[in-house]
């Protein structure tokens, strides 16, 4: 079968086409933002892209045509895919016609930590010898890539809550029907979608409805969201993490390492690669989860300690004249916070320079702008890029006004974050796009003799 994706490089969609080629599919694909890593990914697979949504794609041919959940009514391929009746579906009805069905399927859900949690619970049934399939919003760099069709009857799935696709307005996940699923953290996000957070709530209950009375859901008791969704309903065996009385991690006393416990009773200490609070939690939620399908919380640590990580989630995208420029994919405040948070558990006194795209929907749409002062608390000096806003970024960042620097054109943005790093500084990039390719530009302006920059010696 060949296959065509409008939307091929987005991280969900790219996923599908690798899953879709290893399954011995002709994928081809377009998208209107070709970046990296996914753009890479897919031409190293062999998976031919097509800048754009030309209407000339149609002579490509293909047997169906698997659309994005960004592409929207007007779009000009998908109006002539319509006025022709060609065949099409939705990204997530797809998968789980093709590769889902009959899988014990493992589902990772949350307003965030959603990408690094399915990479943790991946590698651990990897590492157990269990081989999964996997379908990730990003690249464990465990694995190297973000899906795989696995060799085993487990499948895990970053399984996001936004919209299907143009034709179907439900959440993705309710396509997965999931025999285990984690329940992360919930909060208002998507308001391009969503009305308020009741609304989302109600799509988080619509998943919990399809859960077997044989799965199992994890839920995270330290979020006042999640109760409410399992009291409207719930027909599977719940456990708790982030309880005392059901599963609970805390610091140890060297750095970095937590300390397990299960029913109060201690499960195991290991010092983990990943830092901050909301990690500890996803590892937590890894382990548990990792215990329905027969791997021991105790093999499930100890996996944990070989864990790599994820591609721009803190991903240290290089060094120059002792200035670190780091890479995330943080862009709901909440995120932002923890982010800024581990990275400064990380380093110290060291300044932490934070760079920001509001780039979300949701943000672009200036719905939480006014918590981004406070996400941003432990940052030095804060640089946010404002093309593009339907909103004042100045105005919203007034409370921290002193240590911030806005810009609407990416090379002034550039310059200033240049002029002001210094050695020993850290440059924290948050964004969930590519962001005009700002990490290379730094590191080479930050390679550049410049007499400007009083801290850097030329």
């Amino acid at each position: 079968m060949h296959i065509h994706i409008l939307g091929i490089c987005g991280t969900f969609m790219g996923g599908i086409a690798l899953l879709a080629r290893a399954a011995g599919h002709t994928v081809t694909g377009c998208d209107a933002n070709v970046y990296p890593p996914m753009s890479t990914q897919l031409e190293e697979q062999g998976i031919r892209l097509v800048e754009g949504y030309g209407a000339d794609q149609l002579a490509l041919n293909p047997d169906v045509f698997v659309v994005g959940n960004a592409i929207s009514r007007g779009n000009p391929l998908l109006e002539e895919i319509l006025d022709r009746g060609l065949p099409y579906v939705s990204g997530p009805q797809w998968l789980a016609e093709n590769v889902l069905q009959g899988r014990w399927v493992l589902a990772v859900a949350g307003t965030h930590g959603k990408t690094t949690t399915t990479s943790l619970l991946a590698w651990i049934l990897e590492d157990a010898g269990l081989k999964p399939g996997f379908l990730v919003g990003g690249v464990p760099k465990n694995f190297g890539v973000s899906a795989r069709l696995g060799e085993t009857p487990f499948f895990v799935i970053e399984a996001d809550e936004y919209d299907t696709a143009f034709c179907d307005k439900r959440s993705k996940f309710v396509h997965y029907r999931p025999r285990t699923v984690i329940l992360n953290n919930l909060e208002f996000d998507h308001a391009d979608i969503f009305a308020d957070l009741e609304a989302i709530e109600t799509q988080f209950h619509h998943l919990v409805r399809i859960i077997p009375r044989s799965g199992r859901i994890v839920a995270n008791a330290a979020e006042e969201t999640l109760p409410r969704v399992i009291q409207r309903g719930c027909w599977s065996e719940l456990e708790w993490f982030n309880d005392a009385a059901g599963w609970s991690v805390s610091e140890g006393a060297a750095e970095d390492e937590v300390v397990v416990r299960h029913l109060g009773k201690e499960i195991g200490r290991r010092r983990l690669p990943l830092s901050g609070r909301h990690n500890r939690a996803n590892a937590l939620a890894a382990i548990a989860a990792a215990r329905h399908v027969g791997v021991t919380p105790e093999v499930a640590l100890d996996a944990l300690t070989r864990f790599d990580g994820v591609k721009r989630r803190l991903e240290l995208r290089g060094t120059v004249r002792g200035v670190a420029v780091y890479d995330d994919f943080a862009h709901h405040p909440t995120a932002i916070t923890l982010t800024v948070e581990g990275l400064r558990r990380q380093v110290g006194e060291a300044r932490i320079l934070a760079v920001l795209e509001p780039r979300s929907n949701t943000m672009k749409l200036g719905v939480m702008k006014d918590q981004l002062p406070a996400s941003l608390t432990e940052a030095d000096k804060v640089f946010c890029y404002a093309a593009n806003l339907g909103w004042d970024a100045r105005a919203a960042l007034q409370p921290i006004a002193a240590k911030t620097v806005v810009e609407d054109d990416l090379d002034a943005l550039v310059a200033a974050i240049v002029a002001e790093a210094r050695e020993g500084d850290r440059i924290l990039v948050m964004s969930n796009g590519g962001f005009g390719g700002i990490h290379g530009k730094l590191l080479a302006a930050l390679g550049r003799p410049s007499s400007g920059r009083s801290g850097i010696a030329s």
